[in-house]
């Protein structure tokens, strides 16, 4: 029998609403907590006394505890309700590609098992594959916050090789939807038919599962599972993380790449740096007015781009010095993350610190404005990469692929105990 997941109804807790549905959840949802800044948590903040940033983004000394007290409150003053039954969610959400191609993802949020303490996992060691390698302090952050909450506030995201999944979530109507910044459309819809349940789970348990984003989370509620059975404390919900789960097919997935921010770089010149490893070649100034540019750039490229006070510059690698350098097998080796990881990294000043963002653009105008001395934009790994590299049992470097659009935080959360 194949290796497969475990994938379970859950009872969700959501904002309670008046109005009819589906009910507009745009002011209290929030993106997921690692790509939103200081800025935009504080415009969220604004949005609604009762947004989501303020659990999954807590602030100040004590912050893990407020979460949990804030948490505890809107359950207890009607803000939250948790449905009585347990039900599979199905998500969708409209969006316009890169190409102005209007796209619908479709997937459906339920508790994913987590494997088990002794490292035997429940359903098969290749149950659910992860493909990037992860960073310790998000691991503790999130830990902190799990420990102290005892909920998923937002799901991780999986690649799922069982097709079907689109079908199961069909077209019923919402029960409630939110518009992001970018104008999506996130629609949420309860499914607890009981034949219906059934067919979810038997769906995504005919086939393994390849995790796209939220491998931090993934691997901190295992800890916290763990921690809880050596404890002798009882496990029960803990067994579980909400995960939304997707057909691994390109119909379904917007692949970006996360780009790498540059501060510090005190001492010679980036460009001379790099030159020994890469031509570099000058594409001229970087214009804000031109959105879309870099974008493009990227696309026609067979690599990278570096951004700096002068402006943009084309880096092409030159084979001989690269690929003995290029460890990774195949697809790893291949991604321009890993040509960073492996080329670029080591050639930068000691001091410098690494920072990651999605965005060519957002990243050109944080250089552009003083606030990174410089950007390497990358090319974003390819669905067929992240299946091969998956399956072969290979982790791409931190911070490789960037789905979008992301799954809203606040349409629904799972409390551990419920």
């Amino acid at each position: 029998m194949p290796h497969v997941p475990e994938f379970l109804p859950f009872r969700g807790t959501r904002y309670v609403s008046n109005a009819a549905p589906p009910v507009d959840d745009s002011a209290v949802a929030a993106p997921p907590y690692d790509v939103i800044d200081d800025d935009e948590r504080v415009a969220l903040e604004a949005h609604s006394p009762v947004n989501s940033v303020r659990l999954i983004q807590p602030q100040g000394p004590d912050r893990y505890a407020d979460a949990a007290a804030l948490l505890t409150a809107w359950r207890a003053d009607g803000t939250l309700a948790t449905d009585p039954e347990p039900a599979f969610y199905g998500y969708r959400m409209h969006y316009t590609d890169v190409d102005g191609r209007a796209r619908t993802t479709v997937g459906v949020l339920g508790a994913l098992t987590l494997p088990p303490a002794d490292g035997a996992p429940t359903t098969g060691p290749d149950a659910v594959l992860a493909h990037e390698r992860t960073i310790s302090k998000h691991k503790s952050d999130r830990l902190d916050l799990l420990r102290a909450t005892r909920a998923n506030l937002d799901p991780i995201w999986g690649l799922s090789l069982a097709g079907g999944i689109r079908a199961a979530v069909g077209d019923v109507a919402a029960a409630s939807f939110a518009i992001d910044e970018l104008g999506h459309r996130h629609e949420l819809v309860p499914i607890s038919e009981p034949a219906a349940v059934d067919a979810v789970r038997a769906t995504v348990a005919s086939a393994p599962m390849v995790l796209a984003d939220g491998h931090h989370r993934f691997e901190t509620a295992t800890n916290y599972r763990n921690e809880l059975a050596a404890a002798g404390q009882p496990v029960d919900g803990a067994r579980s993380i909400m995960a939304f789960v997707t057909e691994l097919e390109e119909e379904e997935l917007t692949v970006g790449p996360i780009h790498r921010l540059l501060r510090g770089l005190d001492g010679p010149d980036l460009r001379a740096t790099l030159a020994p490893a890469f031509d570099v070649v000058d594409a001229g100034p970087y214009d804000p007015a031109d959105p879309g540019r870099l974008d493009a750039l990227l696309r026609a490229h067979p690599g990278p781009l570096l951004v700096d006070r002068r402006g943009v510059a084309r880096l092409t690698a030159r084979p001989e010095v690269m690929t003995p350098l290029l460890l990774d097998p195949e697809p790893v080796r291949d991604t321009d993350a890993a040509a960073f990881e492996a080329v670029i990294a080591p050639a930068l000043p000691s001091g410098a610190d690494i920072a990651y963002r999605a965005g060519a653009d957002a990243c050109a105008g944080l250089v552009a404005k003083g606030e990174a001395d410089a950007a390497i934009l990358l090319r974003p790994a390819t669905v067929e990469q992240i299946r091969a590299a998956a399956f072969a049992g290979l982790r791409f470097p931190q911070k490789t692929t960037f789905f979008e659009p992301k799954p809203r935080t606040g349409l629904v959360f799972r409390i551990l105990a419920d």
